[in-house]
């Protein structure tokens, strides 16, 4: 078996959700992906359903979510991040390398842990793409609330190999 981000996933026993569906009435006037030449543009994205609805959980990380639980939500939306990804450019192994993540946590009063939240993600990414390709820069906030009361987005940006 060749060594490819699919088959790290595998092996990890994770499984990507489908790309994702905007419900029904809902405007959203961008992509979730967004290539141009070599590099893609990630938006922000909450944690999809196996079958690629959008899932939230929605509320305040520190209130609503603990930091653990929040890490594997985070987790989670890297997996619909994946998803929507490979749906664009067919195989995960034309990725070429990780450029940034930015993670925003939507955050009660006080709450300071938002880079452990966003290590769920970038552990994933770690994991599936090795160290050489999936390192990247990061910045992780906290915000007074997201868009639907989601309690994570993460956007980021990758460059892929030619071809």
């Amino acid at each position: 078996m060749t060594d490819t981000p699919e088959s790290r996933l595998a092996a990890m026993g994770l499984a990507l959700p489908l790309p994702v569906k905007v419900p029904e009435g809902l405007h959203l006037p961008f992509t979730f992906i967004n290539i141009r030449g070599s590099r893609v543009l990630i938006s922000g994205h909450p944690e999809q359903s196996p079958e690629g609805g959008i899932a939230g959980p929605y509320g305040q990380v520190g209130a609503a979510l603990t930091t653990e639980e929040a890490a594997g939500v985070a987790r989670r939306i890297g997996l619909s991040v994946l998803a929507n990804l490979k749906a664009e450019i067919g195989e995960l192994s034309r990725v070429a390398g990780w450029v940034r993540v930015f993670g925003m946590v939507n955050s009660a009063p006080g709450y300071a842990e938002q880079h452990l939240v966003l290590n769920g993600f970038s552990d994933l990414i770690l994991g599936v793409f090795g160290p050489e390709v999936g390192r990247h820069a990061r910045s992780a906030i906290g915000c007074a609330g997201l868009p639907l009361n989601f309690a994570i987005e993460i956007e980021g940006e990758l460059v892929l190999r030619d071809g």
